[in-house]
């Protein structure tokens, strides 16, 4: 079946689960998540999979073994197309509706060391400056992990220090509620959404 859009059910799952995160509300509502849910998020990006590549959704369960926050499950469902290490395009439904992200997500202390190399260069710098410039003025949100001063071993006053500050680059647009997430329509603007945050996935594959 192809995908038709997230119903309201999912929304409403989601607002119900973070009122009651437990196990049991989970096996009383199983049906409808597979249904609301992890059917329709399996049809997106099977959608987008062939231009993008093959996509990764997440598993509804958390990781509690080392978390203070003991809650079972993910309060939003996500899906992940990499393209290269912790690289590549993101698309999650939840409480606050459908959003959409590209970036990098993850980086090793040498890869980290690469793309900073990249920003501090006189060319690669500046044309992340200009693409990430475009993204904001386009309506995307500039996030990612950011250290709070200067990573050592920069000078504070660099003139793209907010760059090389980030350990993680991302771009993210929220949809929240508006009708076309309820449609098929939603395949079509999440495509040319990513294709939009291309040019920041190709950047840091190329830099990193």
């Amino acid at each position: 079946m192809s995908f038709q859009g997230f119903p309201e059910a999912a929304l409403d799952f989601y607002d119900d689960l973070e009122q009651d995160n437990s196990k049991a509300f989970w096996e009383a509502h199983k049906e409808t998540y597979r249904l609301a849910v992890a059917d329709p998020m399996n049809q997106l990006v099977e959608a987008l999979g062939e231009e993008f590549g093959q996509p990764k959704v997440f598993r509804p369960y958390r990781d509690v073994r080392f978390a203070k926050d003991k809650t079972p499950y993910k309060t939003h469902q996500g899906a992940f197309v990499a393209v290269g290490p912790a690289t590549g395009y993101y698309v999650q439904i939840g409480a606050p509706g459908v959003k959409v992200a590209v970036g990098y997500y993850e980086a090793t202390p040498e890869r980290l060391a690469n793309l900073r190399a990249a920003i501090n260069h006189d060319l690669h710098g500046p044309a992340l400056e200009e693409l990430i410039d475009a993204l904001h003025v386009d309506g995307w949100e500039i996030g990612g992990s950011a250290l709070k001063t200067a990573p050592r071993g920069w000078d504070k006053d660099h003139p793209r220090i907010s760059l090389l500050r980030h350990k993680t680059l991302t771009a993210s647009r929220d949809y929240g509620f508006q009708d076309f997430i309820h449609s098929p329509a939603l395949v079509d603007r999440i495509r040319a959404d990513w294709r939009s945050g291309t040019p920041l996935v190709d950047w840091a594959l190329r830099h990193g």
